[in-house]
């Protein structure tokens, strides 16, 4: 099992930044990729980005490409959301997520499912 843990999140007026860590302990050899999400209140939780632990690819929503960067240091298991230009809409909390299983022919995968460990989430919240 691999433990997940979320920091960074916090308040921020729109326009700043923030950037998001999540440190995996526990069987962290078996990370095959990483993701974070989101869930505003009263709406259903949502894709942000992935990153696959090997190859380093990475795949963005349409709604945060070009302002957020997912990375990765294997070393430190710690998957990083560089969050920029934010907008009041991107308030929401935030989730990491790890699959702890071979891709099928995949690099990772926008759907909730497919991750099998998530933690506990941070709150992000942009003001006007």
């Amino acid at each position: 099992q691999v433990q997940l843990v979320e920091s960074g999140g916090g308040q921020v007026e729109a326009g700043g930044s923030l950037r998001l860590s999540c440190s995996a302990s526990g069987r962290t050899f078996s990370i095959y990729g990483m993701g974070w999400f989101r869930q505003a209140p009263g709406k259903e939780r949502d894709f942000v980005a992935w990153i696959s632990w090997s190859g380093g690819r990475t795949h963005y929503s349409d709604s945060v490409k070009g302002r957020f960067t997912i990375s990765r240091d294997n070393a430190k298991n710690t998957v990083y959301l560089q969050m920029n230009s934010l907008k009041p809409e991107d308030t929401a909390v935030y989730y990491c997520a790890q699959r702890n299983r071979p891709w099928d022919g995949a690099s990772g995968s926008m759907a909730s499912g497919e991750y099998d460990n998530w933690g506990q989430g941070t709150q992000v919240t942009v003001s006007s």
